[in-house]
C-alpha cells in the first residue's frame, strides 16, 4: 500500500470509529451511564468494571459514594476504550502527515490541529464525570466530538475527491454556484446551532418536557422558564443526572429545540433548492437528495420518539441522525467548493 492510500485507509477507520463513539457517547448518555465510572480514567480504580466488582473494598466504600451498577459502568467504559483507541488513530494519522509532509498528502497543521482537538476533548470527557455531569461540559463534550466527526468527514471527502482536468472543481463562475453555496453555509451553521440544541436538551433532561406533538403539554405555546432555561453555568457542585431545572425551564429547552429544528429545515430544504438548480453538476445535485434523504429520516426518527414515548433506542437514533445531517450538509459544502490542483 503507497503512502497516500495508507493516509486514506487510516481516515476512513478513525471517520468510521468516530461516528461509532459519537452513537456510543449519545447511548451512554440517554441510558443514565454517564457517571457508570464516577473517576476518570479508570472505573473505580480499575481498568475494567470486572475488576472493580470483584474489589471488596471498592464495593464496601465506593468513590464519590455510588455504588457500583456493573451494566452501566461497562457502557461507560467501552466508550472511553473505544475514544481512545480513536486518539490512537488520529495521533498516528498527524504523525505519519508530518512525517511525509513533502508529499502534501495533506496538511500538517489540519492534521495536527484534529490531534489537538481530539486530546481536548478527551480532557472534556474527563470533566464530564469529575464535574459531575454538568451541562456546559457535557454539551461541549458533544459538539467537541461532533466537531472531530466533522473534521474527519470533510479530509475523508478532500482524499477522495479528484479535480477537473484544466483547473478547480466547480468554479464560482457556473451560474447559481455562488447562491448554492450561500444556501449551504447556511444550513450547516443552522445543523451545528440545532445539534448544540440537542445537546442542551439532552444535558438538562429536557426532551420528555413535552411529551406531546406537535403540541407540548396539549398547548401550543406552555407556560416557560426562558431566563433560567439557558444559564449556561451553575456553581453548585452537585450530581447533574437525572436534571435540576423545573419543568418550567425544561419546557423552554424543549421548545426552543422544536423552533430550531423547524429553523433547519427551511434552510436545509432552501441549499438543497438552490444545490439542485444547478443541473449540470451531479455531484451536487446527488449531495442535495443526500441532505434531503436525511433530512426526512431526522424528521421522522425526531417526530416517532416522542410519539412513542422516547424509547432509549429511537433517542440514540435521533443522535445518529444528527450526526448523518451534519456529513450530508458538509459533503453538500465539499460538493459545492473548489478542490485544490496541487
Amino acid at each position: 500500500m503507497n503512502r497516500p492510500a495508507l493516509v486514506r485507509t487510516i481516515a476512513i477507520a478513525a471517520l468510521a470509529l468516530c461516528l461509532c463513539v459519537v452513537v456510543l457517547g449519545a447511548y451512554v448518555r440517554l441510558s443514565n451511564a454517564g457517571l457508570g465510572c464516577p473517576d476518570w480514567p479508570g472505573c473505580y480504580g480499575h481498568l475494567t468494571p470486572a475488576a472493580a466488582a470483584t474489589d471488596t473494598h471498592t464495593l464496601s466504600a465506593p468513590p464519590s459514594g455510588r455504588t457500583l451498577n456493573v451494566g452501566k459502568a461497562w457502557r461507560e467504559m467501552a466508550h472511553r476504550y473505544a475514544a481512545g483507541t480513536l486518539a490512537l488513530l488520529i495521533v498516528c494519522l498527524a504523525l505519519l502527515t508530518v512525517r511525509w509532509h513533502r508529499e502534501r498528502i495533506l496538511a500538517p497543521g489540519y492534521a495536527v490541529a484534529l490531534a489537538a482537538i481530539v486530546i481536548f476533548q478527551a480532557v472534556l470527557g474527563a470533566l464530564t464525570v469529575t464535574r459531575q455531569l454538568k451541562p456546559l461540559i457535557v454539551t461541549s463534550h458533544l459538539l467537541f466530538g461532533f466537531t472531530t466527526l466533522s473534521l474527519l468527514w470533510w479530509l475523508v471527502l478532500t482524499l477522495r475527491t479528484q479535480p477537473r482536468a484544466g483547473g478547480a472543481m466547480l468554479p464560482g463562475t457556473v451560474p447559481g454556484v455562488r447562491t448554492a453555496r450561500r444556501c449551504a453555509l447556511l444550513g450547516l451553521c443552522l445543523v451545528a446551532l440545532q445539534i448544540a440544541l440537542g445537546g442542551w436538551t439532552s444535558s438538562n433532561y429536557a426532551a420528555i418536557a413535552c411529551p406531546d406533538f406537535p403540541t407540548c403539554q396539549a398547548s401550543w405555546w406552555p407556560a416557560a422558564d426562558f431566563r433560567s432555561a439557558f444559564v449556561l453555568w451553575r456553581d453548585q457542585d452537585i450530581d447533574y443526572e437525572g436534571g435540576v431545572l423545573d419543568n418550567a425551564a425544561r419546557i423552554a429547552i424543549h421548545l426552543t429545540h422544536r423552533c430550531g429544528a423547524l429553523i433547519t429545515t427551511l434552510g436545509l430544504l432552501a441549499a438543497a433548492a438552490a444545490a439542485l438548480r444547478l443541473r449540470q453538476e451531479l455531484r451536487v445535485r446527488r449531495a442535495a437528495v443526500a441532505v434531503l434523504a436525511v433530512l426526512a429520516l431526522q424528521l421522522t426518527i425526531g417526530i416517532s420518539m416522542i410519539l412513542r414515548g422516547f424509547p432509549l433506542w429511537l433517542a440514540t437514533a435521533h443522535n445518529a441522525g444528527a450526526a448523518l445531517l451534519l456529513l450530508a450538509t458538509l459533503g453538500l459544502c465539499r460538493s459545492l467548493w473548489p478542490v485544490p490542483t496541487s
